[in-house]
C-alpha cells in the first residue's frame, strides 16, 4: 500500500492473464479526508462507492470462455479505495484461468478485494443475458445546467460559489457538466452529479460555478465526491443531504460514490446513457 504515483497509473505495463490478487494497489482514504476536515471513525457521512465492470472472463473447467457483468459495493466506512488501473489489470488477470463455477468466481473477488478495501465488498456478477433489455435511466431531478451563466473558474473547487436562501425546500438538483482529473494521469473523468437535499434553498448559480470549478481538479472520484457532501454542508447546512456521482466509464470500469446524511440510504445502480 503506498501514494497514488507507486501505483500502475501512468505506467507500461504487461498484462497478465493468469489469476494475480497481487495486482490490486489499495490507496488509503484517510490522506484526502484530511483535506476536508473528516478525521477518526466516526464519519459525517454514510455511504458506498458502486462500481461496474464491464470487461470479466474466465475459462470454464473445459476450458470455455465465460463472460460476465459485475456490480461491485465498496461502503465507505472501508479504509482504502482501489486504484482503478490495478482493479482493471487484477479483472483481466482471470481471462486465462479455470474456475470451477460462477461462485467460485465470486467468492475470490469478494474476498480479494475485501482484502484489498480493509473491509466487506458485496459483489453482484450478471451474465449478458440477464442484462438483456436493461433500460438507461439519467439521474433524476432539476437540472442546473440550462442556465445562461458568465463562467471564469475551473479550479480548484471554490466553496465560496455555495450559498443558500431563505426558505425551507426537499428537492433533488442534477448537473451534467461534472469533470475533474486523474491525480496521476491528468486525464480527465467525466460525471453527472445529483444532489439531494432538505433544508433553505440552494443557491443554482452558485452550485453551478461551484460544480465547474472541480474541471481542473485532480482528485479521485470518491474524493471529489466527499469534497462536495462537505463543502455543501458546510456552507449550506442542509438538514438532510445526498451526493451521487455517476462517472464515465474507464478501461471497463465505470465509479460511482454516493454519500448520504442517512444511515439507511441505498442507492440505485442506473446506467445512464454516457455510461
Amino acid at each position: 500500500m503506498s501514494s497514488p504515483e507507486h501505483s500502475p497509473l501512468g505506467k507500461s505495463t504487461v498484462y497478465a492473464d493468469r489469476y494475480d490478487a497481487g495486482l490490486l494497489f489499495p490507496i488509503p482514504r484517510q490522506g484526502k479526508r484530511d483535506e476536508i476536515g473528516v478525521s477518526g471513525a466516526d464519519l459525517p457521512f454514510h455511504g458506498v462507492d458502486i462500481w461496474n465492470g464491464y470487461e470479466l472472463s474466465w475459462l470454464d473447467t473445459r476450458g470455455k470462455p465465460v463472460v460476465a457483468v459485475a456490480e461491485f459495493r465498496f461502503p465507505a466506512t472501508t479504509p482504502n479505495i482501489v486504484e482503478s488501473k490495478s482493479f482493471k489489470l487484477y479483472l483481466n488477470s482471470f481471462a486465462q484461468e479455470r474456475m470451477v463455477d460462477a461462485s467460485h468466481v465470486h467468492d475470490t473477488l469478494s474476498r480479494d478485494l475485501s482484502a484489498a478495501a480493509g473491509g466487506p465488498v458485496s459483489v453482484t456478477l450478471r451474465t449478458p443475458g440477464e442484462l438483456a433489455g436493461t433500460p438507461l435511466a439519467e439521474p433524476e431531478g432539476v437540472l442546473l445546467d440550462t442556465q445562461e451563466l458568465d463562467f471564469d473558474n475551473y479550479g480548484p473547487p471554490e466553496g465560496g460559489f455555495l450559498a443558500s436562501h431563505d426558505g425551507h425546500v426537499r428537492e433533488v438538483l442534477v448537473s451534467h457538466l461534472l469533470r475533474s482529473n486523474c491525480p496521476v494521469t491528468g486525464q480527465p473523468d467525466w460525471g453527472s452529479v445529483q444532489i439531494a437535499y432538505t433544508g433553505a434553498p440552494i443557491d443554482r448559480a452558485g452550485l453551478l460555478r461551484y460544480l465547474v470549478s472541480f474541471r481542473n481538479h485532480t482528485e479521485f472520484h470518491e474524493q471529489c465526491v466527499e469534497r462536495i457532501f462537505m463543502d455543501l454542508s458546510s456552507r449550506c447546512a442542509p438538514d438532510e443531504l445526498a451526493v451521487y456521482a455517476r462517472y464515465t466509464r474507464r478501461g471497463g470500469l465505470d465509479i460511482n460514490p454516493f454519500r448520504s446524511s442517512d444511515p439507511l440510504a441505498v442507492p440505485g445502480n442506473p446506467r445512464g446513457a454516457r455510461q
